[in-house]
């Protein structure tokens, strides 16, 4: 992992004391699901960060690369293939 995947993934936290542990932007109680749903939905980064003056474009960027992150972490099972 390059150094700035790491800078961009410290931007994700999680707290148990914040939104019981969910991940969120640093620290904010703003989830990474909430940022990922909005621009899923269709939400421009810019109409994000207006709607959410505490973020910057950086944290949409690693909520992205969270998301890409753990995708590529995933076991793909295909239902063709069996499973051991």
């Amino acid at each position: 992992m390059q150094i700035a995947d790491k800078s961009l993934l410290s931007r994700i936290t999680s707290n148990p004391q914040i939104l019981t542990g969910k991940p969120v932007i640093r620290d904010l109680r703003i989830p990474v699901d909430l940022i990922l749903e909005l621009l899923a939905k269709g939400a421009s980064s810019a109409e994000i960060l207006e709607d959410y003056p505490d973020l910057e474009p950086a944290d949409i960027q690693a909520a992205l690369f969270y998301a890409y992150h753990l995708v590529t972490l995933e076991h793909h099972v295909h239902p063709a293939s069996p499973i051991t």
